[in-house]
């Protein structure tokens, strides 16, 4: 409960912080859209020539486009900015801020930032899912709406433990800088399903960074496409990968020798 009372006095913060410079929201909105547009038309110019895509219909690949735009909202108004500040406090020797506080620093430095204005994403990406829904003409089911929000929680969780991970391993390594650019060209593979990529590069979206799991599996339960051997693999592997990244941040803090040193 006190992590939830801490997590929700950062946010009240961040969100009077972002409130003062109003323009990026106008900023957003025109990025939101010019991405949006280019992934409408390049859907578009595939099925020009295709009915299907590896089995998936123009409708379904409409849903899959919005879950990566919501994904990637969530990721940018929570998870990403609140990893780069970690990154940039470990370099700057900054982070004795965090560690010399009476709450668990891995909560601390996973709520200190928020990014308002990426909820544009966020709602252009439900707009887009729900259009690409309606077009579906099999309908979304009680278990298939539950399955969907499973997925996408443990996506989300999946995808939280990866940044932690990489903001972790600059306890060692100073330059992390292309770490954000590396990750969103890799996050675009999101916009596709898993299925249609080679096998060495469909484990690495899976496994390495699990866009899939984050994208193409909360995908096929809104399309009736999960079953029920794939959601418990996402369970099992965000309960080791959460686990695990636990152990990675502690083992790192061991490691951290900060500006007091």
């Amino acid at each position: 409960m006190n992590a939830l009372r801490v997590t929700w006095l950062f946010f009240k913060v961040g969100v009077l912080n972002e409130l003062q410079y109003r323009v990026n929201f106008v900023v957003q909105l025109f990025q939101s859209a010019i991405a949006l547009t280019v992934g409408l038309v390049v859907l578009a110019l595939v099925y020009s020539h295709t009915d299907e895509l590896n089995g998936w219909s123009q409708p379904e690949l409409v849903c899959v486009l919005g879950i990566q735009i919501l994904m990637g909202g969530a990721i940018k108004t929570y998870i990403q900015p609140n990893m780069t500040r970690l990154i940039d406090d470990v370099r700057e020797g900054k982070l004795d801020y965090a560690l010399t506080k009476p709450e668990d620093a891995q909560v601390l430095v996973s709520v200190r930032e928020v990014r308002i204005w990426q909820v544009v994403d966020l709602v252009s990406g439900s707009i887009v899912l729900g259009v690409g829904l309606s077009e579906i003409s099999t309908g979304v089911g009680a278990l298939d709406a539950l399955a969907f929000a499973g997925a996408l929680l443990l996506g989300g969780v999946m995808i939280y433990c990866f940044w932690l991970v990489i903001a972790t391993v600059s306890f060692w390594v100073v330059n992390m800088w292309t770490v954000v650019e590396l990750f969103d060209g890799v996050f675009q593979t999101g916009r596709w399903p898993v299925g249609i990529y080679p096998g060495w590069l469909r484990y690495s979206v899976t496994f390495l960074v699990p866009i899939a799991f984050a994208v193409t599996v909360p995908a096929e339960a809104v399309t009736s496409r999960l079953d029920w051997q794939t959601l418990v693999l996402a369970v099992g592997f965000a309960a080791v990968l959460f686990t695990f990244t636990r152990w990675f941040w502690r083992y790192g803090l061991r490691n951290y020798t900060g500006a007091s040193a």
